[in-house]
């Protein structure tokens, strides 16, 4: 029997092959040992990324849903406290904010005991939105006291709007709602300032979990959301739902983990853990919901996340090692036979690789490994050149793409006038805007023109950004160039704007508005603010009776505006968010007092000085950080 160690070296392509399988095996499961580990890092950062980004969608979805029941109930409320001296009128209203916004399970108007003498210690007008039947009744009797219930006292003690925790609504003697529902309530005051009572809007608990259940990043992940005491309002299992809470499993057996993720939810913290939930090792993500003080948390399951990842790597394992069998054996007899055209390969390989892709490559009709290598560095060379080609092209393509977005950003400039002093003739009026849109286009804008002595003007906000924003806006620039030039009212121009914008609106999008009017020989003012930022007047914020909803949200009869007799000699700025909500790395807004701040000592500036000031303010606030939002600002003073 022969010496291994001689067997061995008696052949080239037996110590060659050996050597070449010691040397793959060492960097093959060293790399692919260092590949797994990383690669595990790298599916668990993806995994909770996605899941944490899923979650974020998930809370904005649902915060969504809430804002537009707090903007129903913020631009209706007005209406009954109009009308405080008409007990009757309170059925109507419930009856109308339920038929406006449909998606509300239902409405109360509640006032205080004997508020109307003929009606009674109990007055309150309750409709229910039973699946499109509005059943509208007079709530309140010895059985269900209401004015004891929290969406009563929760207003009136904290004297601002709230959401009530989830609850069972009933009511033996009359109409209730016969599932959980949460309820946004906004106490009611007479024009004295006095509490006169509650009014409060719900919505069903069960169009809140549909939302926050179709959630699914992995197969058996599942979300829950729990209220300040850490009760559960959304949950898989419906018979915990209000009966037990986070803590209930912490009773029997104390699980720290799991009492510090109740905490840290009850505390309106933003995070992930990984612990034991409901049985299973999970990753468990949760955020807060908006200012209710609830939280949501969604549970994935370790398994499912790293399922893939398992199954990739027995395989890749099994494969490895097959692999290192099958090429001893191979490597034995190829590389004896085919080392020669082996390296004859590699020449012409290299005056590839040296950057002659048009050389013609030896032609070879072996239809073995050698003949499919030589076949694919043939197609490599194709490849190489037609990707080149294709390179060419796409960057041809993408400088055509932004020429004709600076091309669609000058004409979206173009459209707003931007020639100042805007009318060199008139000594009396002093206006500046500017407008400065975050991305290539944007959705601000701005207008103003001069008819009979009669200065138009306005600056708006479309909601998103990018091209559909500026398609909206050109729109609505339009809009209320053509009413306007009419001869309308600020607040008749609001309305036949919203009543052309709602139509076909199938992408729900909207503008809030500032509209002004000045009577240049008087210097009265008439304006409509629809949903906007309240401007400024003389360094401080302007006092409004009313607000408007924004263009475009939904029909209304008719917007409310207001009037100032004279404005001469004062300085008004009307601005969009993209001031006082400017951000920098740290996501810190410049705010409100800062933007006041900014303007005071400003009287004796003129409106472009002003404007400029502005811009160094929040230019230096952001601090080189990209913009957030556009940003539009517009300053007018009228001189006697």
């Amino acid at each position: 029997m022969k010496n291994p160690r001689d067997y061995i070296r008696t052949s080239l392509s037996r110590r060659l092959s050996i050597i070449i399988v010691l040397m793959a095996s060492i960097f093959f499961l060293g790399s692919l040992g260092f590949l797994f580990v990383e690669s595990r890092k790298a599916v668990r950062e993806e995994a909770l990324n996605g899941a944490a980004q899923v979650l974020d969608n998930t809370v904005q979805r649902v915060n969504m849903l809430m804002q537009r029941v707090e903007i129903a109930s913020d631009n209706f409320m007005w209406l009954p406290l109009r009308h405080l001296d008409v007990a009757d009128s309170m059925f109507v209203y419930s009856r109308r904010i339920l038929t406006c916004n449909p998606d509300l399970n239902g409405c109360s108007i509640a006032f205080e005991p004997n508020y109307f003498p003929d009606k009674g210690y109990y007055f309150s007008a309750y409709t229910l939105n039973d699946n499109g039947k509005f059943d509208t009744t007079q709530e309140g009797n010895p059985a269900y006291d209401y004015h004891y219930m929290d969406w009563y006292q929760a207003p009136k003690l904290l004297d601002e709007p709230v959401w009530i925790e989830p609850f069972a609504d009933f009511n033996p003697e009359d109409v209730y709602a016969e599932e959980i529902i949460a309820s946004y309530c906004r106490p009611m005051k007479d024009s004295k300032g006095r509490y006169v009572g509650t009014f409060s809007t719900d919505i069903s608990m069960e169009w809140i979990s549909k939302t926050i259940s179709e959630v699914k990043p992995y197969p058996n992940s599942y979300c829950i959301m729990i209220g300040q005491s850490g009760t559960f309002f959304v949950h898989p299992d419906t018979t915990k739902l209000l009966r037990e809470s986070i803590f209930t499993p912490t009773l029997e057996h104390p699980d720290t983990a799991l009492t510090n993720l109740g905490h840290a939810m009850q505390r309106g913290e933003t995070g992930v853990r990984k612990l034991v939930f409901e049985g299973k090792e999970s990753y468990v993500f949760y955020k807060p919901l908006g200012i209710t003080g609830w939280s949501v948390a969604m549970v994935c399951p370790e398994s499912d996340i790293f399922g893939g990842y398992m199954r990739l790597y027995k395989i890749v394992i099994f494969i490895v090692i097959a692999g290192l069998i099958l090429m001893r054996l191979a490597f034995s007899r190829i590389i004896k036979r085919e080392l020669k055209p082996l390296n004859t390969l590699a020449q012409q390989a290299e005056t590839i690789a040296s950057g002659q892709f048009d050389k013609t490559l030896p032609r070879d009709n072996r239809i073995d490994e050698i003949g499919k290598l030589t076949h694919s560095f043939s197609d490599m060379q194709h490849s190489l050149v037609n990707y080149i080609s294709e390179l060419k092209r796409t960057t041809a393509v993408k400088a055509s793409i932004e020429s004709e977005l600076k091309v669609a950003s000058d004409i979206q400039m173009g459209m707003i006038p931007r020639v100042f002093p805007p009318f060199p003739e008139r000594q009396d009026i002093d206006l500046y805007a500017l407008m400065t849109p975050a991305k290539v286009v944007g959705g601000d804008l701005y207008d103003y023109f001069l008819q009979n002595e009669r200065l138009y003007f306005c600056v708006g906000d479309v909601s998103g950004k990018g091209i559909p924003a500026a398609m909206f806006m050109a729109i609505t620039r339009d809009l209320f160039r053509i009413i306007a030039q009419q001869n309308r009212l600020p607040w008749e121009i609001a309305t036949m704007m919203n009543n052309f914008l709602v139509k076909d609106n199938d992408q729900s999008m909207f503008v809030t508005m500032f509209i002004g009017m000045v009577d240049l020989p008087k210097g009265r003012l008439e304006y409509c603010n629809c949903g906007h930022n309240v401007p400024i007047l003389d360094g401080k914020f302007l006092e409004m009776g009313s607000t408007n909803q924004p263009l475009g949200l939904w029909e209304c009869k008719a917007f409310e505006g207001e009037v100032i007799e004279d404005i001469r000699n004062r300085q008004l700025l009307v601005y969009t968010d993209g001031l006082n909500e400017a951000e920098n790395d740290r996501q810190d807004r410049l705010g409100d007092e800062r933007l006041l701040e900014a303007m005071q000592g400003t009287e004796q500036l003129s409106s472009e000085e002003v404007i400029h000031r502005l811009q160094v303010v929040v230019n230096n606030h952001r601090a080189g950080a990209e913009p957030n939002d556009d940003l539009t600002l517009l300053c007018l003073s009228i001189r006697k």
